[in-house]
């Protein structure tokens, strides 16, 4: 097959929430896209825009009737396939659109088990920001998940700190204090991540080990369909909501 994706995990994607006709955070999305496109040696064409790609997620959209709440996956990946180097990395994409009940937006009643991924690493190196197609990490640690019964694992670099989740970013609060890791630590640079620390201002990036977690009074994750999911149990740790509640309703 004729596809860098395919075959070496050479593209990107983005995952978006489209709501009453408009694609939330889509500045951000489209500055990350574009730098990583940028990053991976793509070739972009001019047609290929922020706002013509927009105006293709919204035709999508619209074609299936879901502008009132939907996930949209774009992805776009090397087309011309061959050997690594061979030839230029021509940009190709495809956009897919699946509804979403409105509940999706509501604060987790009922807080997240997570565990931490056991046999797994993630490198922190110049890409390891970026929301790669190479996604390998993120399935087994999901596997590994559904296994051990948690809604969700996390994800430690080389390094053995706590970077991000399957699907989300992390936060924890200490003290009425906020803190998330860095991205030099390798979590990807998540949209609501960026987001939410817009918001607050006052966010402390540091590393995270399995003791800070355990003495956290709060924890958060974020991702960009379902923004904030508080973090109820950790191992034997138990978490409250209060500040993560206040967070959630200012986002």
């Amino acid at each position: 097959m004729d596809n860098g994706a395919f075959r070496y995990g050479y593209g990107l994607f983005e995952t978006m929430l489209v709501q009453d006709g408009a694609i939330k955070l889509g500045q951000y999305h489209w500055e990350r896209l574009f730098a990583g496109l940028k990053q991976l040696y793509f070739e972009i064409t001019a047609l290929m825009t922020a706002e013509r790609l927009e105006q293709e997620v919204l035709k999508l959209v619209k074609k299936n009737k879901l502008e009132h709440l939907c996930r949209v996956r774009l992805q776009v990946y090397a087309g011309g396939g061959g050997l690594y180097g061979d030839g230029a990395q021509h940009a190709a994409y495809v956009i897919e659109c699946f509804p979403l009940e409105s509940d999706t937006l509501i604060l987790n009643e009922n807080g997240l088990v997570v565990g931490i991924a056991e046999g797994i690493r993630k490198s922190a190196d110049g890409y390891s920001n970026l929301k790669s197609c190479n996604a390998m990490v993120y399935a087994i640690g999901a596997r590994q998940a559904k296994a051990n019964q948690w809604n969700d694992a996390l994800i430690c670099n080389n390094s053995g700190n706590i970077i991000e989740s399957t699907i989300a970013n992390i936060f924890w609060i200490k003290n009425e204090e906020i803190f998330t890791p860095s991205l030099e630590d390798g979590c990807v640079a998540g949209v609501m991540r960026r987001h939410v620390m817009d918001m607050m201002k006052e966010v402390t990036c540091t590393k995270l080990s399995k003791e800070i977690l355990l003495q956290a009074d709060e924890v958060f994750l974020t991702n960009a369909i379902k923004k904030v999911r508080w973090v109820g149990t950790f191992e034997n740790r138990k978490y409250s909501n209060k500040m993560t509640t206040k967070i959630n309703n200012l986002l």
